[in-house]
């Protein structure tokens, strides 16, 4: 009989890969194991919602597991939705997938799951756990190409220690093997991409549903006005598509905004010194373990997929930190996270305040060395 045969596991099922090969793994390792479909946003046309739990369901009949739906659409839209667009009107760029890890699957469905009477909850999510003497720390998955830490630093470690991620160890193409192997009916199904609740809708027009729009100028750093555009909301730190300035000369980005007057400046080049500072504040710091020594040296993304950049970390006021780069980062964006690491350990993370003096600001040319 094997060890894990009187632990029941709760995987959450998203209708994806990943998680449809970490409920076969588990069932392989002698676990009980119960699929679980969270439904967090009512289905437009857009939204695969529908067809994502049809292959849950062909998937745990595949395995040869039960299955539930659970609706957490009112804690998504009063916990997640309202914060993004919250954020979004005040002229910010938010990342809904950290929240909706932290109120949603980590905190809803798990308490859903130990009501159940599962001993852990587990998720198709690409990073890693090891127990230290301190606790159970989160690691980077051992694809870097599909490396999810980034999206649950704020994650705590009493949490971690009821959390299983079996396909952590895995590369995607083996996970993708797994599935193969076995006829699971998401083998072959594309990854999802984008924010869930969007789907395949045009951003702007999504986000149009629920914001005024509040036409305003472009503007370059000296003044002049080079076209107009729908409002500070739609437009991020370093954007470049959909800005619909033509003219000679390199493309142009945005550079910084100023939400009180409804501007939104852009300016010409790739690496142009306005785009480039060498550090930020940041505030709502999430550290996985409790909180390190200050100052402390580590490595840090200031966005998903980025290479680790070297930075160190020292405390402000209250729970404000101020984080310096050994290479200027290009558009560090507000209300973003940046995430922490010690090598292959995510320590943590916070959301950007403000960036520091630009290149531009301090009349300084942009170093040969910095982020990519």
């Amino acid at each position: 009989m094997s060890p894990n045969s009187n632990k029941t596991v709760v995987v959450a099922m998203s209708g994806g890969v990943d998680s449809s090969v970490a409920a076969l793994l588990l069932k392989q390792q002698g676990y009980n194991v119960v699929g679980m479909y969270m439904k967090n946003w009512e289905e437009g046309e857009d939204c695969p919602g529908a067809d994502d739990y049809e292959d849950v369901i062909r998937v745990c009949g595949q395995i040869d597991i039960p299955y539930y739906s659970v609706n957490f659409v009112k804690e998504y839209r009063e916990n997640v939705f309202a914060s993004f667009l919250k954020e979004y009107a005040a002229g910010h760029t938010p990342n809904p997938d950290i929240l909706c890890n932290k109120e949603i699957k980590f905190k809803a469905l798990m308490d859903k799951a130990f009501e159940f009477g599962a001993d852990f909850l587990a998720t198709g999510h690409y990073v890693r756990r090891r127990s230290s003497p301190e606790g159970v720390q989160l690691l980077k998955g051992k694809d870097p190409s599909k490396d999810q830490s980034y999206f649950l630093y704020a994650i705590n470690g009493k949490v971690l220690e009821k959390v299983l991620f079996p396909v952590g160890e895995l590369e995607k193409k083996e996970v993708r093997e797994i599935a193969r192997e076995f006829g699971l009916a998401t083998a072959k199904k594309k990854d999802s991409t984008g924010i869930c609740f969007i789907g395949k809708r045009d951003f702007k027009d999504f986000l149009g549903n629920y914001l005024e729009k509040k036409p305003g100028n472009f503007e370059t750093l000296t003044g002049n006005v080079v076209g107009k555009h729908d409002g500070v909301a739609y437009y991020t730190i370093g954007q470049r598509k959909g800005l619909a300035i033509g003219g000679p000369g390199e493309a142009w980005f945005v550079v910084a905004k100023d939400i009180p007057k409804n501007i939104v400046y852009i300016e010409q080049g790739v690496r142009h010194p306005a785009m480039y500072a060498d550090s930020l504040t940041a505030t709502q710091c999430d550290w996985i373990l409790g909180p390190p020594s200050f100052p402390f040296r580590c490595k840090a993304k200031i966005r998903y997929r980025q290479a680790d950049q070297e930075c160190v970390i020292t405390k402000s006021e209250g729970e404000i930190i101020f984080v310096e780069f050994a290479v200027p980062q290009r558009a560090i964006t507000n209300r973003q996270s940046i995430v922490f690491y010690d090598d292959e350990i995510c320590i943590g993370g916070a959301l950007i305040e403000n960036r520091g003096l630009s290149y531009y600001e301090r009349k300084l040319p942009v170093p040969k060395q910095v982020s990519e």
